[in-house]
C-alpha cells in the first residue's frame, strides 16, 4: 500500500460514514426491480442530469458500450476523440459489442471541434459506413483532465441533429467538470442522447456507474445490461455507497482540483519537466519527462510509498482524489523535489 497514492481516483477507500450507511442500506432482488436503494439512485442520477431514467451498471466501460450498443446499428461509424477512453482503454468493446468501428480523431487535449467532425463525415453512398454517433468525454482523462468549451458541445450536438446522428456523453468524470465549470450536469447533458457517469471516480464510491436518457432507451439499455452479465441481485449495498458519494463528496471536488494544481505548478519549475498548466483543469496532472525517466522514477517513488503510473518513458500521471489530502500533496513533493 502506498502512503500518498496518485495513480488514480479509483483507488479511494470507503469513508467511515459511507461504510455505515453500506451497513445499514434497504435492499432487494434488483433483477427483480426489487431493490429500494438502486431505485432512490438511479432516480436520483437521472434527476442531476436532467433525464427520465438511469439504469446502474457495474462499470464504466459497461455503461459506455450499453450506450452505443443502444445509439448505433451493426456498421456504424463512431466519432470520438483519439485519446477517447472508448478507443484506447476498453478493449475494442465497440467493435464486438454494438459492432460500430470507432473514428478518432485530433484534437487539443481531447477536445475536437464540429470542422473537424465536418471534415471526416461520409458521403452518403454504399461503400462508407454511416456516420451515426458524436462521442465526446468530459472530462478527457487523455486530454489531462481538461474540461470541454461548452460552446464546443453545443456546436457538436447541433451538428449530430442536422446530420440525423446521435450523440453519447462519457461523463466518467462528468462531476469534475461540473464543479470546474461551474455549469451544472444537466446542463452538459442536455446536449447528449445518453449519458454514462461514474461513482467510484471522483466521488469516492468503491464500486458502479449509471447510464441516463430517454425511457426508451434506458428500457433498451435494461435489456443489454441483461445480455452482458450486469444485473445484479442486492446490489443495494454498493449501490448505497454511490448515492452517499453522490450527495455528500461531489462538493469535495474542488479541493481535488485545487490540489492538482499545486502538484502541477510545483514539479513544472523543474528543468527536465514539462506540465500543460493551461490544461490542468481538474483533478488529472500529466507530467511529460524531457530525459525519459518516467518508469525509472515511478519505481523510487513507490520505493517512498508514493503511488504513480508512468505510460512511457516521458509520460507519467498523477491524479488526486478523496483519499489524498493537503499534507499527501506536500509529501509526494518532497519526493518529487528529491529525486528529481
Amino acid at each position: 500500500m502506498f502512503s500518498v497514492d496518485l495513480r488514480s481516483d479509483t483507488v479511494t477507500q470507503p469513508t467511515r460514514e459511507m461504510r455505515r450507511v453500506i451497513a445499514e442500506t434497504e435492499v432487494g432482488d434488483d433483477v427483480f426491480a426489487e431493490d429500494p436503494t438502486i431505485r432512490r439512485l438511479e432516480e436520483r442520477t437521472a434527476e442531476l442530469l436532467g433525464k427520465e431514467r438511469a439504469l446502474y451498471v457495474p462499470s464504466g466501460t459497461m455503461a459506455n458500450q450499453i450506450a452505443l450498443a443502444v445509439l448505433a446499428k451493426p456498421g456504424d461509424e463512431i466519432f470520438c476523440s483519439e485519446k477517447a477512453h472508448i478507443f484506447n482503454h476498453e478493449a475494442g468493446s465497440p467493435s464486438i459489442i454494438a459492432r460500430a468501428q470507432l473514428h478518432p480523431l485530433p484534437g487539443e487535449r481531447g477536445i475536437f471541434t464540429r470542422p473537424d467532425v465536418e471534415k471526416r463525415l461520409r458521403p452518403e453512398d454504399h461503400h462508407f459506413p454511416p456516420s451515426a454517433i458524436i462521442e465526446i468525454e468530459n472530462t478527457s482523462n487523455g486530454g489531462g483532465g481538461s474540461v470541454w468549451p461548452l460552446d464546443t458541445v453545443k456546436d457538436l450536438r447541433a451538428l449530430a441533429v442536422e446530420r440525423g446522428m446521435r450523440t453519447h456523453l462519457d461523463g466518467a468524470r462528468l462531476f469534475n467538470a461540473a464543479v470546474a465549470s461551474g455549469v451544472p450536469e444537466a446542463e452538459w447533458s442536455a446536449h447528449a442522447d445518453t449519458v454514462a457517469v461514474c461513482f467510484s471516480k471522483g466521488l469516492g464510491a468503491p464500486v458502479g456507474s449509471a447510464i441516463a436518457g430517454s425511457a426508451e432507451m434506458i428500457e433498451e439499455a435494461h435489456r443489454w445490461r441483461k445480455r452482458l452479465g450486469g444485473g445484479m441481485r442486492q446490489a443495494g449495498i454498493i449501490a448505497a455507497g454511490a448515492l452517499y458519494a453522490l450527495e455528500h463528496h461531489r462538493e469535495l471536488l474542488a479541493d481535488d482540483h485545487r490540489r492538482a494544481r499545486r502538484l502541477a505548478e510545483e514539479l513544472n519549475r523543474h528543468d527536465n519537466v514539462e506540465v500543460d498548466l493551461e490544461g490542468v483543469h481538474t483533478n488529472i496532472v500529466w507530467l511529460n519527462f524531457l530525459d525519459g525517466r518516467a518508469f525509472e522514477l515511478m519505481e523510487a517513488l513507490a520505493a517512498r510509498g508514493i503511488g504513480v503510473i508512468a505510460f512511457s518513458p516521458d509520460r507519467m500521471r498523477l491524479v488526486t482524489h478523496l483519499d489524498v489530502d493537503d499534507g499527501g500533496v506536500e509529501r509526494a513533493l518532497q519526493a518529487f523535489h528529491e529525486l528529481l
